[in-house]
C-alpha cells in the first residue's frame, strides 16, 4: 500500500501555522518605538514568562507575579491578558484553503496547541476553518505542553490516532521531533506553499 492508503489524519499546530501569533502585533500599538517594545518583551513580558500561561496559569495570577517585580509596568503587563486577541491579527496566508481541501477529502483533522486556557473558542469564532478540527488539545487546559510526549498521548487517546497514519504539522522543530519519536510523520511548517507540496507528495491532496 502507498502512503496515500496509509495516511488517515493530520494534526495541526495552531499558532503560526493556522493563525498568526506574536505579542508584537499588540505591543506595537502601545509603544512609541520598536526599541522600547523589544526591551519590554525581552526583559518584562518574556516568552519564558508567557509559557506559564500555556502551562495553565491564569493571566491574572501570572501578571500579579510580574507586576510585583515591575510595578511601573503594571498597565502594560495587564494588556497581555486584556487584549490577548490582538496578538492574533489574521490567519496564516493560504493555509485555510488547505485545511478545507483536506477536510473535503475526508481526512480527519485535529489540533495540538500550546495556548492559554479559554482562547481557542474565541479563535474558532474568528476563523471558521478551525471548527473543522475534530479534536483539539490545548496545553493550558491539560497542564502539559509540547514537546512533552504526554500531551501528544492525550491527543492520540482522544482522537483515536494511529501515529504511523498521521501527519503532524508544527512550526517548531522540537515539536516536530517529539512527534517523530512517537511514530508520526512530521512536517516543519515554513509556509503554505511548502506544506501544499508536502501534502501532494504524500497523496493527501490531488496535484493542482
Amino acid at each position: 500500500e502507498g502512503l496515500a492508503d496509509r495516511l488517515e489524519a493530520v494534526v495541526f499546530d495552531i499558532g503560526n501555522v493556522l493563525v498568526q501569533w506574536d505579542p508584537r502585533h499588540l505591543y506595537r500599538k502601545v509603544f512609541a518605538s520598536e526599541a522600547e517594545m523589544e526591551a519590554f518583551l525581552g526583559e518584562v513580558c518574556t516568552m519564558e514568562w508567557h509559557l506559564e500561561h500555556d502551562r495553565g496559569l491564569s493571566f491574572a495570577e501570572n501578571a500579579a507575579r510580574l507586576k510585583s517585580r515591575h510595578p511601573d509596568k503594571a498597565g502594560l503587563i495587564d494588556l497581555w491578558g486584556e487584549r490577548y486577541g490582538e496578538m492574533v491579527p489574521d490567519r496564516v496566508a493560504d493555509v485555510a484553503s488547505l485545511v478545507e481541501a483536506l477536510d473535503a477529502a475526508g481526512i480527519a483533522l485535529h489540533g495540538l496547541t500550546n495556548m492559554p486556557v479559554g482562547f481557542f473558542p474565541e479563535l474558532c469564532g474568528r476563523f471558521p476553518e478551525l471548527r473543522r478540527l475534530r479534536k483539539t488539545v490545548v496545553s493550558g487546559e491539560e497542564g502539559l505542553m509540547k514537546p512533552d510526549a504526554a500531551i501528544y498521548e492525550v491527543l492520540i487517546g482522544r482522537a483515536g490516532l494511529t501515529p504511523a497514519r498521521t501527519l503532524f504539522i508544527d512550526d517548531s522543530p522540537r515539536n516536530v521531533e517529539a512527534a517523530l519519536r512517537l511514530g508520526f510523520l512530521g512536517h516543519r511548517f515554513t509556509g503554505a506553499g511548502e506544506l501544499a507540496a508536502e501534502l501532494r507528495s504524500l497523496g493527501l491532496l490531488r496535484p493542482s
